[in-house]
């Protein structure tokens, strides 16, 4: 089944992985202006689109572009405390959203055992990779209890949308969020010795029916990655352009 995946879709290296999303801040850091963000932001779509994450980067592309447009919007019409104040709030949010994006696609394309056996090979202390292999299945665990969460109350009428939390706020609180909230903390303990009946903490070296080193393709997107913060830093300090 692995190797059919491979086949279909772009499989990268966990430690590829944490590299990109590395580089990823840095690039959104170094952005010379907002055009650089944005071409960020599309080149992890690509890379998300060659994962098979064709909805989520369509989504995520278009809502940056009506983010973007907004921003470029503000800077234009607006004056005084408003247009600091937002100017402000759009700065950080253009700061982190590739970032955010990147780590979305990361999380949902990178199995705990894969994680696990690439953090083995460079020696990673385990006070560290634990919390992060428990994360990687906390997400989507949490993803899934909303989602029948939701689904359940919609049966109610009880709508987890912005109009229904402002029409019915208490309703909405009791029936949608303290749930998930109760799902949440049950997930946490549920993952958390799951992990350890499995072996989390077993000192032995790790295996995996997946062969866990960089090829072409981890070491041409770290490449390419290091490239666009590199040109990113040499417009920033003029050398180009």
């Amino acid at each position: 089944m692995s190797g059919k995946r491979h086949k279909k879709e772009l499989w990268l290296d966990p430690r590829a992985k944490l590299f990109l999303i590395l580089m990823c801040v840095l690039s959104s850091m170094f952005a010379p202006s907002l055009a650089y963000q944005f071409i960020l932001v599309m080149l992890i779509a690509i890379l998300g689109a060659f994962f098979g994450k064709w909805k989520y980067v369509i989504k995520a592309v278009c809502f940056y572009a009506v983010i973007c447009a907004l921003t470029v919007w503000i800077m234009a019409e607006m004056t005084g405390t408003l247009r600091t104040m937002f100017i402000a709030f759009l700065g950080l949010f253009h700061k982190v959203y590739a970032c955010g994006t990147l780590a979305g696609i990361v999380l949902t394309t990178t199995k705990v055992n894969e994680f696990l056996s690439a953090m083995n090979r460079v020696r990673a202390p385990k006070k560290l990779v634990i919390p992060m292999a428990v994360m990687l299945r906390y997400i989507p665990t949490i993803q899934e209890d909303w989602r029948y969460i939701t689904d359940a109350m919609r049966m109610r009428d009880v709508s987890p949308s912005l109009a229904g939390f402002l029409t019915h706020p208490g309703m909405t609180v009791e029936c949608i969020y303290v749930p998930l909230l109760m799902a949440a903390s049950k997930a946490a303990d549920d993952l958390s010795v799951a992990s350890v009946t499995r072996g989390i903490e077993n000192p032995n070296p790790r295996t995996c029916l997946v062969q866990i080193k960089c090829g072409i393709s981890d070491w041409g997107v770290m490449a390419f990655a290091v490239a666009y913060l590199i040109f990113e830093l040499c417009v920033r300090g003029g050398v180009i352009g």
